[in-house]
């Protein structure tokens, strides 16, 4: 029997949406697209997501999968060849995607919007401090041009000395580690015209970059947010019920507990857990719009708060 079709909640200028999109060329897969809005509102996935709202969303029938460390997992675990960690390696390219998805991307998202400056829109900036709870300061950002432009430097020289060697890719074969890695400098070409000022000195990381960018993005078809929707309607959640006997906290099955990331965008989703472990927590919760769903989360960079 085959298996559904992932479905993407994603915009195209997402660096985050770009990391899974490569992941879908690097596996060779075919899904379904759902374009959703830079800013809010989101009506179709607000409902999916109990409120969770940073990009992108996967959707497998009723499981929906937040934020891309839980969705990476879950198409390891469906697709598992080609694999995203060989050669054993299946830790690190975890620990450098809270470099590449952290420090690095808050250095590339300041250089970004510092080098658009004025240009972006007011609409986007009142989203923006909404989402990150803080003043998202366009001026100060075009202030700080000069240093955003010496740490970028710095992040991409790294990934130049760990091609030093010759090698293709970073750990040797291609791995998650190259598409976190590849994210910031993905994003960065987006917005800034001038960073080959940058890369273009770093010939093995632009080459690098231009293996990356071929992979693609697989084979990708689209779809209405409307149609999404009812197909979480229509389906059941597949997600099955397990505990994780050394949680140092004691949760388990049957809690209530609300889940939010730890560094900005913390809007609480509530539900009753039907799974967890060391890396992710699964929560059961229902809309009147969708039904049951089965809400995926990572544990690493999130909080599980309880009641």
């Amino acid at each position: 029997m085959s298996q559904p079709m992932p479905i993407l909640h994603h915009f195209d200028q997402s660096p985050f949406s770009e990391k899974i999109r490569i992941i879908f060329g690097f596996k060779k897969l075919t899904w379904n697209s759902v374009r959703i809005s830079r800013i809010m509102p989101r009506p179709d996935l607000m409902p999916m997501t109990g409120g969770y709202r940073r990009t992108p969303t996967m959707q497998i029938g009723a499981d929906i999968y937040c934020d891309t460390q839980v969705i990476i997992r879950e198409l390891e675990r469906r697709y598992p060849t080609p694999t995203l960690f060989p050669a054993g390696n299946a830790g690190m390219p975890w620990a450098l995607g809270m470099w590449t998805d952290r420090p690095f991307f808050q250095n590339t998202v300041t250089l970004a919007f510092g080098f658009i400056g004025d240009k972006v829109p007011q609409d986007f900036i009142e989203d923006r401090e909404k989402l990150r709870g803080a003043k998202f300061d366009v001026a100060a950002m075009a202030a700080a041009l000069p240093q955003m432009r010496d740490q970028f430097r710095a992040n991409v020289d790294w990934i130049e000395a760990q091609l030093g060697d010759g090698r293709q890719w970073l750990f040797g074969e291609f791995s998650l580690a190259d598409v976190s890695a590849y994210m910031n400098v993905w994003y960065a070409r987006q917005s800034v015209a001038t960073i080959d000022e940058i890369v273009k000195p770093l010939p093995r990381t632009a080459a690098w970059e231009e293996r990356v960018r071929a992979i693609g993005h697989g084979a990708r078809t689209e779809m209405s947010s409307a149609d999404a929707l009812e197909i979480a309607v229509k389906s059941r959640p597949e997600s099955p019920v397990f505990d994780d006997p050394l949680d140092p906290n004691g949760r388990k099955p049957g809690d209530i507990v609300s889940v939010m990331p730890d560094d900005y965008g913390k809007i609480p989703v509530r539900g009753e857990i039907v799974s967890l472990s060391a890396q992710h927590i699964a929560i059961r919760r229902s809309d009147e719009r969708t039904g049951e769903v089965v809400v995926h989360f990572p544990r690493a960079g999130f909080l599980v708060i309880p009641g």
